[in-house]
Parts: structure tokens; C-alpha cells; sequence
């Protein structure tokens, strides 16, 4: 089974010349940014000299629709957006309470705890909310979820310890806008708790319905990511929104800090948990700064607190403590200034990129100016973990971040803890942090090994079952995938066949690395859904295509989870093992997938034969980064592409290089970091076996190929030469 694709050329208007003119840039560069802002495309029809074309309707919709010119103000914006025009954080509905609240628990020396979460975006969070607190003098500690026996977010098990260790404040970040039953637990046990996340709040739509032979209590446990079980109305807020027809359910925290609850007018909604978390802190500044919060001048923390602090944040004979008691009084007289607001800022950024957000708005200024301060940091774990993986600090894009830096972050979470690459981001000396960067990159190393395996079997199960050719929507079950990369199986997965995929695992499937967590083990967990049934449970993960949200479709057969929650691209969840083929028909039921839906969209932004490409103009790109989600590298096209010769190279063979040759008898390098075997099934089904053995042989042949592509310049021993990197094929 193989994926559809149809190709696509963006066709915007501009004044591409004068807009060229007036930045002192290439039309096609200016056009490449046009594309980078939100407007449709138009279809790709037959190829005509050399270059796909774009196809209007025949009833000529798109010329009759209105068409907005793009201002020199907003491509101002693309290619110069800087920190002064970021949002005053004070526009986020509940960020001005929650600094009060905390700038009002820092005076009163109350005990602050940090719960975060086990994810890049989560460890960022928690390592800006402690920096910003602590030099701010407050008494304040973290703890981070064990991904295996906590799972996501809050649950009452860290609710009971913070209780019983006296935490007067709960501090989400990342996390907390599902915990309904843990902060209605935690609030009738007298704590403070502040939320602050990014994810979408947990609703029902306004025809949800009472189920015949359930309780009230059960259609209750329905609505809730975490099996809510109280008949009490005030367990959570419900409010309805004439405009979506939701009923959303918020938890009863004192204060909530998310762009996506009901009433936040914040003008950008797709910030991360950990710029979230910035912006409170930049918040918590200002008033902290404010004539009103005299206390906070040259202050020390109390000798009991650093006790209690070495006491909780320190293993025996482990390096997982925080910053030295000197170094807490030189925060605390220092206070939260300008400077180390600017410092976190780069934590936000990170997270940005490494969370998988949308590079546009907000977004974009962040990794950008984040990567400013990345190239020449000081932080000793960041530095430690640059070097670690052979990367020259002056050259760091967001592909390193995505690609390379940020899984190591994440490998802790999934195959360690996640406290392990907070401890790096918290390193004091060089020694501790090349130690910690060195057992991250390790771990990495592992997780690429487990996930490919994992990805093997997947697609193999796939293509030996004819029923998935049917399914548009699957639903696979490996029950040696280990549960914490499950949600990249199913990413790759889905990139294959472009198909909404759900990834389940046994729960216990982890055990193997049960001695990875040796000096962070607890003997058992308080959470019984976790506990009790083990051989029974499941837990997953998906991802998804543009066209099918994940979360909603969820949301319809929520009674088969107990416990679930995501976003309309990615979702996590788990359930009873007996339930799967269950879930597989009912997810699969409720589809209204089409076959243009299940066809991926490849979207090219100019059709440029390749004896256009310069060193100018690929140098010329770099005004377009930082890439990502939402801002992706620019796509070109070309057709009829003759390949003189083909072979495979690479470590691991995974990389296919070429010699391809146009009309014009111009000839460049292209190299293909797919699947080779898959590309090479593909000729052999085109074209023959034996033009194929001639191709790889460097013989003449009868190959063409349309290509799109992204030009780079490949550099080797001081010798610099033009190549293209191949995405698509056909």
C-alpha cells in the first residue's frame, strides 16, 4: 500500500517586483514569502514546457475572488518581526492574576511546586518558571511525571505528595488544563494551584447525549480526560460557546493561563507550554518590578528553605540537584531582571521548535531571536549537549533543534526521566554537564534504534493484511513497541501512507528499561487506573493528516478511554487491551474521510527548472528561516528529469545519490534521504527491472522523472559544488 499525492503550485498574487525593489530581494524570493502567508493554492495540471502549471476552475472561482495584495508592512514583519512586537502578555486572559498570585506567595515564603511534564516543551517549561521564581527568592522545587508510572500531566498520586510535603502552591506547566479531578483533589486539600498550558481544553458538543443504562456519574466519566467520577457541578467550569457549540469543561484551579480556554482574546493562540510559561514570567517581572513588591530588594532565602531544598532536590550519590544555595541568594538579590527574562527567552524559543508549533507569528520572532542567544549561550548543559553531538554553536538552525538537540531532551523522558534533562539545563560545571549530554545522546541513539524497529514491523503488518487497504483510519498494535515512542512510530507511519495512525503498546512493554530508572525508582504508584489490570492495559498514540482532527473524532467514542487528550494532529490515550478492535471499527465507522482527503497534498512554491539555481539565490533562502511547521523550506519542481546514474551511500545505506539531467542538458547532484528500497520498488514498477540495473550500473537509460526539491550547496574538502535534495517523486 502506498500513498497518494497530488501536486500543487501556489499560485498568490503580489507585486512580486515591487516588492523585490523595496527589501533588496530576488522576485523569487519575494514570492516564496507571499506563499508563506495564509492563502490558498491552485491545482497543478499537465506539465508544459518542462514546468508543472497552475489550473484555474473553468468557471473561473478564482478569478472572481477578492484578492489581497501582501502589504510591505507584513513582509516587513516575515523578514524583520523582532521582540517589540511580541504581545504584551497581559492580553492573555488570567496571565496578570497569575503573576499577582505568585509575585503574593513569593512574599509569604510560601512552598511553590512545578509540575511539569516529560517532553521537551514540558522540561523547557518547568526549567523557565524555576529560574524566573528563584531569582525572585521564592521557596520552589519541581517534579516532572515518570511517563511510565505517571503518564501525562498531574495526577492524585503527585497531588497527595505535594500535600504531604507541605506545598502550599501547585504551578502547572504544559499540563493541567485536563486535571480536573487532581486540582478538585487538590483544592479540597487547601492547596493554591495556577495552570498554565497550551493544550485545547477538554469539551463535548452540544448534542452530546445522556447514553441509555448509564449513570449520570458515567456520562460524566465521559467527559473528562482523566475519568471523572464526582457528581459535583463544581468539579469543573462549564461554558458554552455559541460559536463552536462546545461545552467546555475547565478545571477549578485559582487561575488559568492558556491561550485556548473560552474567553482569551490573546491575539496568537499557537504558543507552546513553554512560551506560555515566558510570558507569565515576563509578567511576574513587571510587577515584581512594580513600587508595590518592595520586599523583593536584596533578599536571601531563609536557612530552613535551603535545607529543604538540597533535602528534596538532590539524590544521594546523584548529580540532580539545583542551583547552589550562593547561587540561590545572588538570584534572590539579583531578582528577575531584564536580562535573565532575555536569557530564558531561549528556552521558549527551543520549545517552539521542538514541541512542533507553527513557525509563523509570535512563533517565528521567538525561534529566531532564541536562536541568537542558542549560537553563543552560557548555559553549561546546552553547551555540553552542542558539543556532544559534534555541531559547530555558530551554525544552529531549527533543524538541529528539531532533528537533533531537542530529541536528545526528549530521549530522557521516553527511555529515563525527564529530570535528567532538566538536571543538564541546570548543570553547574562543565564536567557534570558533558557527563549528563553524553548519557542523552546515548539514549537518543537507543530511541532511533527502537523506533525504526518498531516502524519496520508496523508497515510490515500493514502490507501483509489487505483489510488495512480498506481502513481510513489505522489503528495498528504492537505489543513489543515500547509505549514511549509509539507516538514517532506513528508519525512515520502516517508520513508512509498518509493516513490518520494509532499506535498501541502494552503497558508494561517498557519493564526491559526498568533499570535505566534504578536511582529515580518508587516502589509503587498511587494512581490505580495505572496499577490495578496491568494485563489489560494499553496505552497509545496518533498522529494525524490535515483533514482528520484527532482529537474531535476521539471525543465521539471517548467511553472506549480511560484516559485520553491531544490536539486535532496528535493525540495520547489509554484503554482496556480487549477494546482495540473496537476502537479500530468505530474510529474507522465514524470516518468521513474521502479519497481526496487520504491524497497528500504536495504544495510547490515555484516551478524553477534546475538550471536556474544559484549560489545567490540559495543564499538568498536563509532569509526565509527558521524552518518548520508552518514555515517549511521552500519547494521546487522540475519534470522530465533524465537520471544518468544512481547509487546508494550512506553509513546505513539509507540515502540514494543521482546524477539527473535536464532539457537543456544541464546536470546537477541529487541526492534522496527516503527509503531507498521503497524508490527503487518504484522505478522497477515504472519503468523495468533492466533499465533500473542500468541506471545503478551508470549506464545509459531510459529514466525520467519529475522531481520537486529543495537546492542546497554540498561543500567537501574546501570544494563547493550545487546539488538538490529530492523530497517528492513521480
Amino acid at each position: 500500500m502506498h500513498k497518494k499525492e497530488k501536486w500543487y503550485i501556489t499560485a498568490k498574487k503580489a507585486d512580486f517586483a515591487a516588492l523585490g525593489a523595496a527589501y533588496g530581494i530576488d522576485q523569487v524570493t519575494a514570492r516564496l514569502i507571499r506563499n508563506r502567508l495564509d492563502w490558498p493554492s491552485v491545482p497543478v495540471s499537465a506539465p508544459k514546457d518542462g514546468c508543472p502549471e497552475t489550473e484555474r476552475e473553468k468557471s473561473n472561482a478564482s478569478d472572481s475572488q477578492p484578492e489581497t495584495i501582501v502589504g510591505l508592512n507584513a513582509v516587513g514583519q516575515y523578514l524583520y518581526g523582532g521582540l517589540d512586537d511580541l504581545h504584551d502578555p497581559a492580553l492573555m486572559k488570567g496571565c496578570p492574576e497569575a503573576a499577582a498570585l505568585l509575585a503574593e506567595k513569593i512574599q509569604e515564603q510560601k512552598k511553590i511546586r512545578i509540575i511539569g511534564d516529560y517532553d521537551i516543551d514540558g522540561v523547557c517549561a518547568t526549567y523557565i518558571l524555576y529560574r524566573a521564581i528563584l531569582a525572585c527568592g521564592g521557596r520552589v522545587d519541581y517534579e516532572i511525571p515518570d511517563r511510565m508510572k505517571d503518564g501525562y500531566g498531574l495526577n492524585l498520586r503527585l497531588i497527595d505528595l505535594a500535600y504531604q510535603e507541605e506545598v502550599d502552591t501547585i504551578l502547572t506547566c504544559d499540563n493541567g488544563i485536563a486535571a480536573i479531578d487532581e486540582i478538585t483533589f487538590a483544592r479540597e486539600k487547601g492547596m493554591t494551584v495556577i495552570v498554565t498550558d497550551h493544550h485545547e481544553p477538554l469539551f463535548i458538543t452540544n448534542d452530546f447525549h445522556h447514553t441509555e443504562g448509564t449513570s449520570e456519574a458515567d456520562d460524566k466519566k465521559r467527559c473528562s480526560l482523566q475519568a471523572a467520577e464526582s457528581n459535583d457541578e463544581d468539579s469543573a467550569v462549564r461554558i458554552l460557546s455559541p460559536a463552536e457549540q462546545r461545552i467546555y469543561r475547565l478545571p477549578p484551579a485559582d487561575v488559568i493561563v492558556n491561550p485556548h480556554q473560552p474567553g482569551c482574546s490573546y491575539p496568537y493562540k499557537k504558543l507552546c507550554g513553554a512560551a506560555v510559561a515566558w510570558k507569565v514570567i515576563c509578567e511576574l517581572r513587571r510587577q515584581m518590578n512594580s513600587a508595590n513588591v518592595a520586599y523583593r530588594k536584596k533578599r536571601t532565602l531563609p536557612e530552613h528553605y535551603e535545607k529543604e531544598v538540597s533535602s528534596r532536590n538532590m539524590d544521594a550519590g546523584s548529580s540532580d540537584r539545583q542551583l547552589t544555595m550562593e547561587e540561590k541568594r545572588s538570584s534572590s538579590a539579583n531578582g528577575l531582571t531584564e536580562n535573565l527574562t532575555d536569557e530564558l527567552l531561549m528556552f521558549a524559543g527551543f520549545a517552539t521548535v521542538g514541541d512542533v508549533m507553527d513557525l509563523d507569528g509570535e512563533n517565528r520572532i521567538l525561534v529566531k531571536e532564541g536562536l541568537k542567544r542558542l549560537r553563543t549561550t552560557n548555559n553549561p548543559g546546552m553547551s555540553a549537549l552542542i558539543r556532544a553531538n559534534e555541531l559547530d554553536p555558530s551554525s544552529l538552525t531549527s533543524y538541529h533543534i528539531g532533528f537533533v538537540l531537542g530529541p536528545c531532551i526528549n530521549a530522557s523522558g521516553r527511555l529515563d526521566t525527564a529530570k535528567r534533562s532538566l538536571r543538564l539545563l541546570l548543570s553547574e560545571t562543565k564536567e557534570e554537564a558533558e557527563k549528563i549530554a553524553a548519557e542523552l545522546k546515548e539514549l537518543n541513539d537507543e530511541r532511533k534504534t527502537l523506533t525504526q524497529q518498531a516502524v519496520d514491523t508496523a508497515c510490515a503488518q500493514i502490507d501483509s493484511d489487505e483489510s488495512y487497504t480498506r481502513d481510513r483510519v489505522l489503528v495498528l498494535y504492537l505489543p513489543d513497541c515500547h509505549e514511549s515512542i509509539a507516538g514517532i512510530v506513528a508519525g512515520k507511519v502516517r508520513e508512509r501512507y498518509y493516513k490518520p495512525v494509532f499506535v498501541i503498546t502494552d503497558a508494561h512493554a517498557a519493564s526491559a528499561y526498568a533499570a535505566l530508572n534504578a536511582e529515580n525508582q518508587e516502589t509503587e504508584s498511587m494512581n490505580d487506573t495505572e496499577t490495578t489490570g496491568k494485563d489489560n492495559l494499553a496505552k497509545g498514540s496518533g498522529r494525524s493528516i490535515e483533514t482528520y482532527s484527532m482529537f474531535e473524532e476521539m471525543v465521539k467514542c471517548q467511553d472506549l478511554f480511560l484516559k485520553f487528550g491531544g490536539h486535532p494532529m496528535a493525540a495520547g490515550f489509554s484503554l482496556e487491551r480487549s477494546r482495540i478492535p473496537e476502537m479500530r471499527r468505530r474510529l474507522n465507522e465514524n470516518s468521513t474521510l474521502t479519497d481526496d482527503d487520504l491524497t497528500e497534498k504536495v504544495h510547490i512554491d515555484v516551478a524553477m527548472p534546475i538550471h536556474y539555481i544559484s549560489g545567490k539565490v540559495i543564499d538568498e533562502l536563509s532569509l526565509l528561516e527558521p524552518f518548520g511547521k508552518g514555515n517549511e523550506k521552500p519547494l521546487f519542481a522540475d519534470t522530465s528529469l533524465s537520471l544518468l546514474s544512481a547509487r546508494i551511500i550512506g553509513k546505513n545505506k539509507n540515502v540514494v545519490k543521482m546524477r539527473v539531467q535536464n532539457k537543456n542538458g544541464y546536470s546537477i547532484d541529487a541526492l534522496y534521504f527516503g527509503d531507498p528500497a521503497s524508490f527503487q520498488e518504484y522505478l522497477t514498477e515504472k519503468f523495468g527491472e533492466h533499465e533500473v540495473q542500468n541506471l545503478f550500473w551508470g549506464r545509459a537509460n531510459h529514466i525520467q522523472m519529475d522531481f520537486t526539491y529543495y537546492p542546497s550547496v554540498n561543500e567537501y574538502m574546501g570544494r563547493k559544488s550545487l546539488q538538490i535534495v529530492i523530497k517528492n517523486y513521480r
